[in-house]
């Protein structure tokens, strides 16, 4: 007798069961991908843009970027020259000492202190002012500055210590001088053509002098002009050695030491200082000044000079102390 035994057949159902499904799902197949590779594309974007998640790039942020480039004004060169008033030359270049009264310098608005300067009267103190005095250099220390300028910044500095001093008067244009100067030269032609002709008698007694006399003057104007010459030829030779280069060096860096002698540097035109360094010759006094020395640093200061620079202002000051 066989045995029969059930056999159950096993059934695997899928989670997809009806066609709604079905199509959710191959529509989800497409989107997912889609929006994956969305979000990875953003990522990659994202991560190299400057500066993002800060403020960076904000207007305010550029503009305060771009100022030392931005921040110019373009002046025409052909313009009258616009002066700087009293206040904007005592900010730019007095202040640095008469704020805090640096070696001496009267205090700004000390009415004890600037009292003996005004009792000097407005002259005296502008003469100070242009030429130096002390530890202080000529025009404070900026040859750039107008004698115009100055003077405005004298009569500034001493009316708020108690002066009373006018304002000095602007200089004229230089156009308005050249139309003076041909109204002068004009009034001039005018004048002469006014003047009576030479009487005739006169230019004929001109003209009969004797050819000798006129030879001999001849010669000797000539031996006057030759003789006079040779000296003027000499003098004018002399300054050719000097490269100008050395002066403007001078007056823009060395300047601040050598006027007034500040930490013992030699003071220009003080033969006595300078022999004994002139005596080492000019390759001995251009190699310390480019290492500098004592309190002098290299180069006196001027790192962006070259050598030959260092060298043209060295034989500057030599020359101005011989």
């Amino acid at each position: 007798m066989n045995n029969t035994e059930d056999h159950t057949e096993e059934t695997h159902e899928g989670p997809i069961k009806t066609p709604k499904q079905l199509i959710v799902t191959v529509v989800l197949s497409f989107i997912v991908p889609v929006l994956i590779i969305f979000l990875l594309i953003r990522l990659v974007v994202s991560s190299d843009i400057i500066g993002a998640g800060s403020d960076a790039q904000t207007p305010e942020a550029i503009a305060m970027r771009i100022q030392p480039v931005a921040g110019f004004e373009l002046v025409d060169a052909n313009a009258p020259k616009v002066f700087k008033t009293g206040q904007q030359v005592y900010e730019s270049t007095c202040a640095s000492c008469h704020n805090a009264g640096i070696a001496g310098a009267p205090k700004f608005g000390d009415k004890d202190a600037w009292a003996p300067h005004i009792a000097q009267g407005y002259e005296q103190m502008l003469q100070i002012a242009l030429q130096g005095k002390g530890a202080m250099p000529p025009k404070g220390g900026n040859p750039n500055l107008d004698d115009f300028e100055v003077a405005r910044a004298v009569v500034y500095m001493a009316n708020e210590a108690g002066a009373s001093f006018d304002e000095p008067k602007e200089p004229a244009a230089e156009g308005d001088a050249a139309s003076e100067q041909e109204d002068s030269s004009t009034s001039t032609q005018a004048a002469a053509a006014q003047q009576p002709a030479e009487p005739a008698n006169a230019q004929a007694a001109t003209q009969a002098k004797p050819a000798e006399s006129a030879e001999s003057n001849s010669d000797n104007a000539a031996a006057e002009t030759k003789t006079n010459s040779e000296p003027q030829q000499t003098a004018a030779a002399a300054p050719a050695e000097i490269d100008p280069a050395g002066e403007k060096l001078y007056n823009t860096v060395c300047l601040a030491c050598h006027a007034a002698g500040v930490a013992g540097a030699p003071k220009l035109g003080d033969k006595a200082a300078w022999e004994p360094l002139a005596a080492k010759g000019i390759d001995s006094l251009v190699s310390t000044v480019i290492s500098g020395k004592g309190a002098m640093p290299p180069k006196g200061g001027a790192v962006q000079a070259s050598d030959a620079e260092i060298r043209a202002a060295v034989q500057f000051m030599v020359s101005k102390s011989q």
